[in-house]
Formats: structure tokens, sequence, C-alpha cells
């Protein structure tokens, strides 16, 4: 856990020498508390006070990146328990369990389902993570499969298995590819640690209760590997909710730093729609890797949306450049139409304008990322801001009809934002599901 300015101050010399460029010992123990300074600035400061204060600037859960390449990804770093605190940083990864027992045309259709898992949404491009290959067959085999998933897709690997002599080959195959080593259990840990450390792989330790799983990372530390993924494996939905969210308080709360790694959780089940709500459960429930089974469309992107809103900075909404933006073949007749820059707002408005097939403007005003009746309320959306949008971006110029397409549900505002813009203002339809139809026959 973090120190806090006056803790930092009592390990500090008290000297006030000034030598650090602070005017006293307690304003560089502020400074240190906020990460403005270092501590390798105070000349006088003793080891053990260097060793404690270096301890307490470790976030508490570990870094880790995750693959190789393009493709990589960070997972860890977590700092609070509630999002409404700061904010989540590293999104959970998504990855998919592939069973090497699949034949090789079954293992490539997957994996063509799993490249193309990519949507767009709100202007961010939401991708999948992971592959798991999981051992059923013989060591051969499992290599084999490996093998042709390196070669099929850039995305990050997880090898499953608990035989040593399968992995070993198969890490042989991705030396620059910093696979995750899947699932080390007491009587494999020494084994599998060994393989971890020769390979630059990471290790998931599993362990059913949390004292086993501290006992084996502290253990694994002291041998000098810590690029660790725990795991409780698998449960009953409400202990794995109980163990997943002590493994996130536990390091943040009471700086238990043998359970300060990410966690990988396995949603595996054989109906699709109890899988997705198992691994949505994980993913809102500090997961740092969530693997599951099932590849069609509307799980996966199910599950990408919910991470998107979970990781989302919730003190900052999503927002797009404010600006005119023509869509499709505009002209000077074509319709302009005034929203705000919240991205979920001008996506759905846009998504209609395009099905509409109605060339048009889209004037994007600067509302601090609300929606309509959001910004409305705060006195964000307002005629008068309307208005100094139209003449910043020479509205005038680009069309000559001088209409304004406002929301509906401001519908309030037309008669004073005609007064203000000198346009004729036309109400649209209060939802942008409207549009397509209001357009065509406006």
């Amino acid at each position: 856990m973090a120190l806090s300015g006056l803790d930092i101050y009592k390990l500090l010399a008290k000297t006030n020498c000034r030598e650090c460029g602070f005017a006293t010992c307690l304003a560089f123990a502020m400074a240190l508390a906020k990460k403005a300074a270092g501590i390798e600035k105070c000349p006088y400061i003793n080891e053990e006070a260097k060793r404690m204060l270096e301890a307490s600037a470790q976030p508490p859960i570990k870094l880790l990146c995750i693959g190789g390449g393009e493709k990589s990804f960070e997972i860890g770093n977590e700092s609070v328990m509630f999002r409404h605190e700061e904010k989540f940083h590293r999104p959970c990864g998504i990855g998919f369990i592939l069973d090497d027992g699949l034949s090789d045309a079954q293992i490539k259709e997957r994996l063509r389902k799993i490249n193309k898992s990519r949507f767009e949404r709100v202007g961010q491009m939401l991708e999948v993570n992971l592959v798991a290959v999981r051992q059923n067959k013989s060591g051969q085999r499992f290599c084999d499969a490996v093998k042709l998933v390196a070669e099929n897709t850039d995305l990050a690997l997880v090898l499953m298995s608990r035989d040593p002599a399968a992995l070993k080959p198969a890490l042989e195959l991705l030396k620059a590819r910093r696979p995750v080593i899947y699932p080390a259990v007491k009587d494999n840990l020494q084994e599998f640690a060994l393989l971890a450390k020769e390979y630059g792989a990471i290790l998931v330790i599993t362990c059913p209760d949390l004292e086993g799983l501290s006992a084996a990372a502290a253990q694994l530390n002291k041998e000098g590997l810590s690029d660790i993924l725990l795991d409780t494996g698998k449960k009953e939905l409400s202990d794995k909710i109980w163990d997943l969210t002590q493994l996130r308080r536990l390091p943040l709360k009471r700086s238990n730093r043998s359970l300060g790694y990410p966690v990988l959780a396995v949603a595996e089940e054989d109906d699709p729609y109890e899988e997705a709500l198992e691994a949505v459960t994980y993913i809102g429930k500090y997961a740092g890797i969530v693997l599951i089974r099932g590849i069609e469309s509307w799980e996966v992107l199910s599950l990408l949306t919910l991470r998107q809103n979970i990781y989302t900075d919730p003190q900052k909404p999503l927002q797009i450049e404010p600006k005119l933006y023509s869509i499709g073949q505009v002209d000077d007749k074509s319709p302009v139409l005034v929203t705000t820059n919240f991205s979920l707002t001008y996506y759905t408005v846009l998504g209609e304008v395009e099905a509409s097939k109605v060339p048009s403007y889209i004037m994007s005003v600067d509302t601090e990322g609300m929606s309509v009746l959001t910004a409305w309320a705060a006195e964000k959306f307002t005629p008068e801001k309307i208005t100094a949008t139209v003449n910043k971006y020479g509205v005038r110029q680009m069309v000559r009809h001088n209409r304004l397409i406002i929301p509906g549900y401001v519908a309030v505002m037309s008669g004073e934002l005609e007064e203000s813009s000198g346009c004729k203002v036309v109400v649209g339809p209060k939802e942008a599901a409207g549009l397509p139809s209001f357009l065509k026959n406006l």
C-alpha cells in the first residue's frame, strides 16, 4: 500500500537541508507521496527507509505483458477496488479454449472465426486477446496443435497442460511470443517454474485456497520468478466471486504482496448462455484474463461490450472531436443535424443517417461528452453554444438552405435558437431510430 506524506516524513532524516530542492523535509515527503519527486534526491536517507519507500512505491498488483509483437497486451497494475474511486486501467484479456483433440480443419475453422472477432463500437475497435490450446491427447499431438495455432493467429497463447514433457517442445516453438503456462499445481510447481524461467513464459499458479496461492507465489518469488498469474480453479460462482474479490482486496487494502498478481479465470459451460453469464461476472469482478469455449459472435460481442463499458473512465465520458462531419456525397442542399459529442450519441445518429442513404452533415457540439438531455440540463447544449458552433465551422457557407435539425427532446429551445443563430430550426425525431424516415420525407 502506498504511504502517505506523513508516513514518508517519519522515515526521513528531518534535517531540512534543502539539498533535495525542497524547503523542508515535510514538503519533500509530500512530493514523494504524489510521485512528483524521487527518493534519490535525499542524500541522508538510510538504507532501511529507502527499502521501505521503494517497496511502497511498487504497484499493489503486478503489471504483466502477455504475448509478443503487435497483439501483446498488459494486465494488472490496478490501484482501486471500485471504478468510481478512479478508474480501472488495463482491460481484462478475453481468450478461447481449443482442445488438441479437434482435427486440424476444425482448429483452423475456429481460428478463422476468432481472428474475425473484431467489432467497432462508438469509435473504438474491440478485439479479443488470446487463444488457449488444451492438451487432451498425446504430447506430440499437443505440440502439433500448438504449432498449427501459432501459424494461424497472432494472438497471445496459453498452453493448458499438466505434462512438462509436452510443454517443453511447445514452449520451444513459442520463444518470442511470451506464452502463458497453465496450470501450475502443487505436484508440478517446481518443474513448471523452471520451464517458465527458461522460456520467459508467464506461469499460472492454481490452488483452491488463498493461503496455498500465497505460499506458492512467495516461494516462486524467492526463486526469482515474479511473472505470475493466480487461479483458484473451478468453483461455484458465489465462491469464485469471493475469491476474486479477496484477491483484489488483500493486495490493495492489506498490502499482501504475495497475492499481488492478476487473476486468470476459466468460464466453461455446456450452455453458452450460462458460460457468457459466468464470463461477464469474472470480467466485472477483477479477473485479469477470462478464457471461454464459445466463439459465436453474439457471445464475444457481449463480453467485449461489457469490458469496454467497465474499463471506460467514469469521470471522462467517451467523446468524439466536436466538428462538422460529412456523411455521404454531401452538397449545399444536404440537411444539417445537430447533436452532442458524446460518442454513443454521435455513433447512434451516424448509423441511422447512413441507413437513410440521405447525404447529410452532422454537427457535433462540444458538450464535454454528455448526451443530449444531460447536456441540455447541465446547460452545455444551449442555443448560444449551438450558434457558436455553427459560426465556428462555417455551416452557412456549406449549405444554402439555412436550416438546422435539432433532436426532438430539446424542441423547447427551437425558438431561442432561431433568434440567436438566424437559422430556421426544424425539430427532428426524439429517437435516432426515427431519422431514416424523417430524412427521406424532409
